[in-house]
Formats: C-alpha cells, sequence, structure tokens
C-alpha cells in the first residue's frame, strides 16, 4: 500500500478528528478541507481544496480504507475506517494517526501528541505500539537512524508518502535581480558612463602638459647651473 500524500493528510485527519472533535464526526468536505489545512498539530501546513480532499477520498474509498456517509442535512460526511480494514488497536492507531499528520517522531513526542486519541500512561507503552507496528507482516512504521544534532531517533509511516510543504512562490524582486545579473546590457536604472575625449584631443592636452614640464625642468636647470645637454639620457 502506498497512499499519496494527500491522501496521508486525509486520512490522518478523520482518524484524529474522531476522538477529538466527535460530535463534529463524520466530516463534511468542508470540515475535511480545514482540518487538513489548519495551522496546529499539523507538519507541514498545507493548503488543499476541496477537489484534492475529495480525489483523496475517492481514493481512499476505493483501497477500502473511508467511507462517506449521507448526512441528515444530505450533506456527504466522510469517516475512516482503518481500524477494521488494517486490524489495529487503538493505540496503534493513534501512533499512526500522529505520524501521519506532523511527520517523524521521537517516541516522547508521540505520547504528548496523541492524548486526543489515546492516552498512553508510558514511553513503554508508545515503544510497545511502535513495535507491533513495525513487526507486522507490512510493516507500517519504521525507526529512522538518528542524523547529527538530534538527541533521540525517531520514527516515520510506511503507509504512504510524507506530506511535503507547498512549493514557495519565487520571490518576483530576486527574479529581477538574478535576470539583471545574467543581463549582459547595463540596468536601466544605472547612472550613465561619462563621455570619453577623442582621441586627437587626449593627445593635445598630453603634448602642452610634457611642453610645461620641459620648461620647468629647463628653469631649475638654468638655476643649479647644470647644462642638460651634458647629462646622459
Amino acid at each position: 500500500m502506498e497512499l499519496s500524500a494527500e491522501e496521508i493528510r486525509v486520512l490522518g485527519c478523520l482518524i484524529e478528528k474522531e476522538s477529538a472533535t466527535p460530535d463534529q464526526y463524520p466530516l463534511t468536505t468542508n470540515a475535511l478541507v480545514n482540518a487538513c489545512n489548519q495551522k496546529t498539530s499539523r507538519d507541514p501546513v498545507v493548503s488543499y481544496d476541496d477537489r484534492t480532499v475529495d480525489a483523496a477520498m475517492l481514493s481512499l474509498r476505493q483501497l477500502g480504507l473511508a467511507r462517506t456517509v449521507r448526512g441528515s442535512g444530505r450533506s456527504d460526511k466522510h469517516k475512516h475506517v482503518v481500524l477494521d480494514a488494517l486490524s489495529l488497536d487503538q493505540a496503534q492507531l493513534a501512533v499512526l494517526a500522529v505520524l501521519m499528520l506532523r511527520g517523524p517522531q521521537t517516541v516522547g513526542e508521540l505520547r504528548n501528541r496523541t492524548e486526543r486519541i489515546h492516552a498512553f500512561e508510558s514511553l513503554e507503552q508508545v515503544e510497545q505500539a511502535l513495535a507491533s507496528l513495525s513487526s507486522l507482516n507490512d510493516p507500517l512504521v519504521e525507526r529512522l537512524n538518528r542524523q547529527p544534532g538530534q538527541k533521540e531517533e525517531r520514527w516515520r509511516q510506511l503507509l504512504g508518502e510524507e506530506v511535503e510543504p507547498p512549493a514557495a512562490p519565487a520571490s518576483t524582486a530576486h527574479g529581477r535581480e538574478t535576470v539583471e545579473a545574467l543581463d549582459p546590457r547595463p540596468m536601466r536604472n544605472a547612472p550613465p558612463l561619462p563621455a570619453q575625449p577623442p582621441a586627437s584631443a587626449e593627445l593635445a592636452r598630453l603634448s602642452d602638459a610634457v611642453a610645461v614640464l620641459s620648461r620647468q625642468v629647463a628653469f631649475l636647470a638654468d638655476a643649479l647651473g647644470v647644462d642638460l645637454d651634458e647629462i646622459d639620457t
């Protein structure tokens, strides 16, 4: 089983909201969209629309992981059936849901963040749930090697893709700077270069300067009684 990132987020939200907001469960499409896009208890934060959620629900129904039922107000409502479909208990379900909604977690983080779905009394109970999920014929979680700078190992879900943050739009200003840096033409706002004098005028100026220097040297030589013709050049 390899769920898409959108299916992972939708299914995780259904599991969470069943326990967190039982009065509003099953969820309408609008409520499910809001649950997917909420800015707390989600990593990363996403911005799904109705069509994205409906497409994910269609796939989850086909996989036997969720159902859509007709609500009292004639609006469709969505719920998960993961417990039956995957033969899990509530402790396993809680761990799996948090990993789906928040990405890789430590054992301590899982204990703190599963409270609304299942209350673990100790870290050992969390570890037992993780061990049982990782030892299935088709493991649903795996332990990650500790990375540099991390004090503890983390666990991640194996139901499908990790949810990725939406791509940030390129900065207009940065793009303009990049184009200008690559463009060999002068920037429009750059000050104009000073006009260069014609070559003939420059030669005349240099000749005048040399003549002035020659007169000054001759004056000094005369004052010192030096014969310039006797000086080796």
